[in-house]
């Protein structure tokens, strides 16, 4: 056990910037787009690939950067599902599926079929659409619809709102 220690405070950086770097990579995937939480967490994990490269030999670099993309990959699936059936999709950090007024946001959109509005945005198949004076993201049966565009609520697909074009 003292030598197992030994081993992980000698490489120590090594240890922490893999690490870090999948849990930045963890964070990313909660996040829109690809920004600066997974571009460290790439960067951490070459980083710490190259340290045993440097300090060890090529082997035993091939072999941590084959375990580093093993354990992200695992990490990242089963933080996704966690968050999706697990632990985690019970928590504050995943907003649960509802309207602003505290109603449930599926029998909200249930009523908007149906409802005519005016597209904000080119529809290619997705863009905004006003109902109201409220604007929502929508998506197109079609395909292509113009701005200006009138359109009708066909379906609601989960949290997807399918529109059509009003001849």
């Amino acid at each position: 056990m003292e030598g197992f220690l030994n081993l992980i405070m000698a490489n120590l950086p090594t240890v922490l910037c893999l690490v870090v770097g999948i849990g930045l990579l963890i964070l990313e995937v909660f996040l829109p787009g690809f920004g600066l939480p997974g571009i460290s967490g790439v960067v951490l994990m070459i980083a710490s690939v190259a340290l045993v490269w440097v300090n060890y030999g090529a082997v035993a670099g091939l072999v941590v950067a084959v375990c580093a993309l093993a354990l992200a990959g695992l990490a990242i699936t089963a933080s996704l599902r966690s968050a999706s059936k697990g632990k985690l999709s019970n928590s504050a950090l995943v907003l649960p599926d509802v309207g602003m007024n505290g109603m449930d946001a599926t029998a909200e959109m249930n009523e908007l079929i149906g409802k005519t509005g005016e597209t904000d945005s080119v529809l290619r198949p997705a863009g905004i659409v006003e109902f109201d004076g409220v604007r929502l993201n929508v998506v197109s049966e079609g395909g292509y619809i113009e701005k200006g565009a009138k359109v009708r609520v066909e379906k609601i697909e989960g949290n997807r709102i399918v529109v059509r074009k009003v001849k």
